[in-house]
């Protein structure tokens, strides 16, 4: 692979397929980020390494206009065993890209060449390859780390490939377009024994079982209708065999919402539930409740920007508002949370023949990298246009 004509198809597809076949899970992308740094190095960016423990922030200078853009692109891969049978299929078992972060980092190294190339802005162009999107966070460690006081940024944007849209359509949206997620670990305390006996035990399966039952009532009994909301039981464990009745059982939650007075309550609720079903049983039940993402809301004067470029891009006929925001998260809300910026969809779909997001049969469509190359492009030189 050459660095040197890397906007061309088949390069993008080379570094793409590269990359998939090399994943590397939250805070380990060392092969990633090192290939990324690489070539951003030879078309002469100015290339920081190290944030969030292997962040990369390419930055281009040009003209002597004082407005500075961020676009984003992650890069880690996901823990699944993939099943696609490609010939440049995962070379680490267990681990895979299932949801295209491999394409959004080589869309956003084929914008890279275009812009440096053209040169045709006037300020400053921040490209930042964030790590660990899919677990701890990466977004807020660069953060917390002092990525925009470091690399300041009049607004941010990213993008995230989807196969359920058609292929090439660009889905906004205004305000609230992710969720916030949490997770909570409820441990029920009982008292283990013989399964022939139960009268001599507390059963803390039968005690867990009912708190599942309660907390479906939360979302639909004491949350607005129209504030939504999701708590998901997503695991149960408890026990080990038919004739014992073990001492504890845990059950693990993940919980979603947009308003922080709901998410407030939902905690306050999810809390009370477990504390008061394990009394009931004469348990105890404790709860570890943490805090995640933050919901991704989208500020309007970029969502409309984003908007009307893509129109002139892509024609009107393949630009959507979405009706709904998605009850998915992304940590991209902590960049935006900082600074103004939009976060919206591609769409990767063909015709249905596509695996969803984090499948292990599922994989991007190479279709769409010099789609998104040029939009990241145009992008760039239309937030840095220089004065008429």
């Amino acid at each position: 692979m050459t660095f040197a004509s890397a906007n061309t198809m088949p390069d993008l597809v080379a570094i793409r397929r590269d990359l998939h076949a090399h994943p590397e899970l939250g805070l380990e992308e060392t092969r990633t980020s090192g290939l990324v740094a690489r070539y951003l190095e030879h078309l002469g960016y100015t290339v920081t390494r190290g944030l969030a423990t292997t962040g990369v922030v390419a930055t281009l200078r040009n003209g002597s206009g004082a407005r500075a853009i961020g676009i984003r692109a992650d890069m880690d891969a996901l823990p699944i065993l993939e099943e696609t049978g490609l010939a440049y299929a995962s070379t680490i078992p267990g681990k895979m890209h299932a949801c295209g972060h491999d394409g959004h980092t080589t869309m956003l190294l084929g914008a890279a060449k275009a812009i440096a190339e053209r040169r045709n802005f006037d300020g400053t162009v921040h490209l930042i390859f964030q790590p660990a999107e899919e677990t701890v966070g990466g977004a807020r460690i660069m953060i917390e780390e002092g990525l925009f006081e470091r690399f300041p940024c009049d607004a941010v944007f990213a993008l995230h490939n989807d196969p359920a849209l058609p292929f090439g359509q660009f889905a906004l949206r205004e305000g609230p377009i992710m969720a916030a997620i949490d997770e909570a670990t409820i441990t029920v305390h009982g008292r283990g024994g013989h399964g022939a006996e139960p009268q001599e035990t507390l059963d803390p399966i039968v005690c867990g079982a009912s708190i599942v039952m309660a907390l479906q009532t939360i979302v639909s009994r004491n949350i607005h209708p129209l504030d939504p909301s999701v708590v998901t039981v997503g695991a149960f464990h408890g026990g080990s065999a038919s004739n014992i009745i073990p001492g504890s059982a845990e059950l693990t939650l993940g919980v979603r919402s947009f308003d922080d007075g709901v998410r407030d309550e939902l905690q306050r609720r999810i809390t009370l539930i477990a504390e008061r079903q394990a009394e009931s049983y004469g348990m105890t039940a404790s709860v570890d409740y943490r805090r995640g993402y933050e919901p991704t809301i989208n500020h309007r004067a970029e969502t409309d920007f984003v908007r009307d470029l893509a129109i002139r891009f892509a024609g009107p006929d393949r630009v959507v508002d979405l009706a709904r925001p998605s009850m998915g998260s992304e940590d991209f809300a902590f960049m935006l949370k900082a600074r103004p910026g939009t976060y919206f969809y591609l769409g990767a779909g063909r015709d249905g023949a596509d695996k969803p997001l984090h499948h292990p049969g599922y994989n991007f469509n190479d279709d769409l990298l010099p789609i998104g190359a040029a939009f990241w492009t145009e992008l760039a030189e239309a937030y840095l246009a220089a004065p008429r």
